[in-house]
């Protein structure tokens, strides 16, 4: 459990670097747009990347000539307490729930969004990696803004 806070803490503090290190070779990073959305490729998804495209992403945030960062995003996770929902000792992988609640702001804008963030984490080599992290937004059917930051 203290890896999701240490996982949104990494992003709160723009440690992309090291958030990447997080996640699997294999991992996907994904936020379905339809409620109950089984997969990435049954139904258009609001993304859904796999560990190359969070590194694009994550080096055009920190390009200085990123037009959309000229003037920093900066974020904040507020989380409840995440609660293990599925627990595979023999394949080493655990599924686990945190809602929460994220702010971004950038010069005099801010905006809320909420919801729950599904992590499956495996061990490998003896470091938990995160194999699918899955973001379900509250009103993800709503127009939403242009979220800068991770989730």
């Amino acid at each position: 459990m203290r890896f999701v806070y240490r996982e949104a803490r990494l992003i709160d503090e723009k440690r992309l670097d090291e958030w990447y290190e997080l996640f699997a070779e294999d991992a996907l990073y994904w936020m379905p747009l339809v409620r109950g959305q089984p997969d990435p490729h049954s139904h258009t998804s609001l993304f859904c990347e796999d560990k190359f495209l969070l590194k694009v992403r994550i080096e055009r945030l920190k390009n200085p000539l990123s037009h959309s960062q000229q003037q920093p995003s900066f974020c904040q996770h507020v989380l409840q307490r995440p609660e293990t929902v599925r627990s595979d000792d023999e394949a080493q992988e655990y599924e686990l729930r945190t809602p929460f609640v994220y702010l971004e702001s950038r010069l005099d804008e801010q905006f809320t969004l909420g919801g729950v963030a599904h992590h499956t984490l495996r061990r490998e080599d003896g470091q938990i990696r995160i194999a699918v992290k899955r973001i379900e937004l509250l009103n993800r059917d709503a127009a939403l803004p242009s979220i800068q930051l991770f989730l």
